[in-house]
């Protein structure tokens, strides 16, 4: 188990140190030792619907890790699993190994409470939201910083890794102002990259359907205490159907510096993507082309003593070329859109353990900038746009500083964690806002937990809400940020052989912002709508029929329900974003070995969209179209030996045609086959 750290007791029992040897997790951050026991299955409670990967060995699941005895970081100080009265989906790394995805945006596609509207497959182009948010309302971290997007959030996926450099996902459901600032409104995604100490090199490729090839290079070597990553990778296609070939090129470097007083993790990474955007804002227009490219970097250390302090500064840029002819452009177009975003900032989380619980408070500075020829302020002078012959002529700048406070207490059965956050927007005439929540759990038995929630939050809107303007698109300067309260209620189960949860929510959301238009009209304007209410349930069980029946059985069975109904005032509106929310979404899994080396990882997924969307049908608007709800079925094959894995994965077996996004046309069946290997140098 090369992905974790153990110690060898007298009593021969292994103590769990570290959770992938990353406590920088932003979600799973273990700090003190904790017993494992020897079993079949990981994730209890809170896991998605995504099966137990296959080991080296496919006929054995040689290990649990009880996730009720591991601290956990969905607040501001780490706790243990079972003290905490939230859900948090975890995909780790085998899991993302056997499962038929290639990107992350599409392996998130299979946790049932996130909703991902895909326009460019492989991870071209996604929006994805939590539990009936919007993207825009979703907050994005790569190893615990946040990469969120202010100019849209249709770029908070680029980024400067591949789904090879993936340790595991987080997932944090629901609303956490209170522990990340403004923005997590619905939850909050936490990308962990791998950090091995041994000295490696990884090789990956895999070719298919659509001139589909995928190949990936990465190097893991130590260097006195030091720990070093380095990636390489280049994605790329001729498109499933015109205009909707891309390229994609990463490059990433980390490490970690581990000393007796801490320790210390940089990490820097650069991504560039070109891809046809046939339809991707607007179907009047389908040979729309686009290319970004995304430079992030970021220092943090996290200290050993009392009082735990962790500082952290980042930077992130990203550029973007917005061609709405990608050739033989009409008369009237002049100018491609081009922007460059520049994000700056830094935080101090500090926590201290005393006889009355665990005290956090920190405080965040973030700068959010942009240059533009389309969004923001006219400015004075123009300025050279880098690498084009083109010039930025508008700018606008915002600066957000926020203050954080909590406390947790467990007693007994009981834990309780409160806790605000209180912040100032530049530019903005909010004041001072202060946004409290607080957390509350019971255990009923060892293995049954109730837990109910209370939690607010606010988003502020994007660049492209504020000032967009284009053939069909127009900006609104006088928006104003979207605020919501939610509370929450549910119960965890962890008996073994089952494991589950099902929970309750209800958010009520003020002046949320929605990009809509009367059906008369052919522009889109974003506005705020002045309440919408959103009740919804999810339900997950999960079996473990191998270790129950034997090796015979399935080495897991996973059913995940998400069902969510929004209560809106009556307008005579279309919505393009915020009404056309997943109302139900279901996800089975299942992962069976075939011999000793081979196993097949099963996926089906059901989605019921609501709303409507306008048909784009020979080069003319017509009437609108209610979505309709389709099953997808996806499936991959290992073979597996020690440090060689071939695969072949089929997405969209069933060929099927169906709608994520308005008239955007979604790729059909694509078959991948590849090969991995990984050369040991010690």
């Amino acid at each position: 188990m090369k992905n974790y750290s153990f110690n060898q007791k007298a009593q021969s029992i292994l103590t769990f140190k570290k959770w992938g040897r990353k406590n920088y997790s932003l979600f799973l951050m273990v700090k003190q030792a904790v017993k494992i026991s020897v079993l079949a299955v990981a994730y209890f409670i809170s896991a998605p619907a995504i099966s137990v990967a296959t080991e080296q060995d496919t006929t054995e699941v040689k290990m649990q890790y009880d996730l009720d005895e591991i601290e956990v970081s969905a607040q501001r100080s780490p706790a243990l699993y079972s003290q905490v009265a939230r859900i948090i989906s975890v995909i780790e790394s085998k899991e993302i190994e056997a499962s038929p995805a290639q990107s992350v945006q599409e392996l998130l596609e299979y946790v049932a409470g996130v909703d991902v509207r895909q326009r460019g497959a492989e991870g071209v182009q996604a929006d994805v939201s939590i539990r009936g948010g919007t993207f825009d309302q979703t907050l994005i971290l790569l190893n615990g910083i946040n990469i969120t997007d202010p100019q849209t959030g249709h770029h908070n996926f680029n980024l400067p890794i591949s789904l090879s450099q993936v340790e595991r996902i987080e997932v944090l459901e629901g609303p956490a102002a209170r522990i990340y600032g403004p923005n997590a409104f619905s939850g909050a995604i936490n990308i962990v990259t791998k950090q091995t100490h041994e000295n490696l090199i990884d090789f990956y490729v895999s070719a298919g359907s659509y001139g589909f090839f995928n190949s990936n290079l990465s190097g893991s070597f130590k260097t006195g205490k030091v720990n070093h990553l380095i990636a390489l990778n280049r994605k790329s296609s001729n498109g499933y159907i015109d205009n909707t070939d891309f390229g994609i090129s990463n490059l990433f470097y980390s490490n970690q510096l581990n000393s007796t007083k801490g320790k210390l993790s940089f990490q820097v990474g650069a991504s560039e993507k070109g891809f046809g955007a046939n339809s991707f804002y607007t179907p009047k227009y389908p040979n729309q082309y686009e290319e970004t490219k995304t430079l992030l970097t970021s220092v943090k250390w996290e200290s050993n003593s009392k009082l735990h302090l962790s500082p952290v500064v980042y930077w992130r840029r990203h550029q973007d070329r917005f061609e709405l002819f990608r050739d033989n452009p009409a008369s009237w177009y002049k100018n491609h859109n081009y922007h460059l975003t520049n994000v700056y900032g830094g935080n101090l989380n500090s926590w201290i353990q005393w006889e009355l619980g665990k005290t956090a408070f920190g405080v965040e500075f973030r700068s959010e900038n942009i240059l533009s020829n389309v969004l923001g302020e006219e400015m004075n002078s123009p300025q050279k746009v880098p690498g084009e012959s083109a010039e930025f002529t508008k700018s606008a700048s915002r600066n957000t500083t926020s203050f954080f406070l909590e406390h947790a207490v467990y007693l007994n059965n009981w834990s309780l964690t409160a806790g605000l956050m209180s912040n100032f927007i530049s530019g903005s005439d909010l004041g001072i806002n202060i946004f409290p929540g607080i957390d509350v759990s019971y255990n009923i038995t060892s293995e049954i937990k109730v837990f109910s929630t209370f939690n607010t939050s606010l988003r502020m809107p994007t660049f492209t809400d504020l000032y967009y303007s284009g053939p069909t698109n127009i900006g609104n300067p006088n928006l104003k940020p979207e605020k919501s309260a939610t509370v929450e209620g549910g119960l965890k189960v962890n008996h073994g052989f089952l494991q589950g949860h099902a929970i309750v929510f209800y958010r009520e959301g003020k002046d949320i912002i929605d990009w809509v238009k009367m059906e008369s009209d052919e522009v889109w304007q974003p506005q705020n709508l002045t309440q919408l209410n959103s009740l919804g349930t999810e339900m997950q069980v999960g079996f473990n029929l191998r270790e129950q029946f034997g090796k015979h059985f399935p080495n897991k069975l996973n059913f995940t329900y998400f069902n969510n109904n929004l209560q809106k005032e009556s307008q005579d509106i279309i919505s393009n974003y915020v009404l056309d929310n997943l109302k139900h979404k279901f996800v089975g899994s299942i992962n069976q070995s075939i011999t000793k080396n081979i196993a097949i990882d099963l996926k089906a997924s059901f989605q019921d969209r609501e709303g409507a969307y306008t048909e784009f049908v020979e080069n003319n608007y017509g009437s609108e179209v209610d979505y309709k709800p389709f099953w997808l079925f996806d499936a991959k094959v290992n073979y597996g030996l020690t440090r060689l894995n071939l695969f072949v994965s089929v997405n969209n077996i069933f060929d099927l045609s169906y709608n994520d996004i308005g008239n955007v046309v979604q790729p059909g069946r694509w078959i991948k086959a590849g090969i991995s290997y990984q050369f040991k140098l010690d």
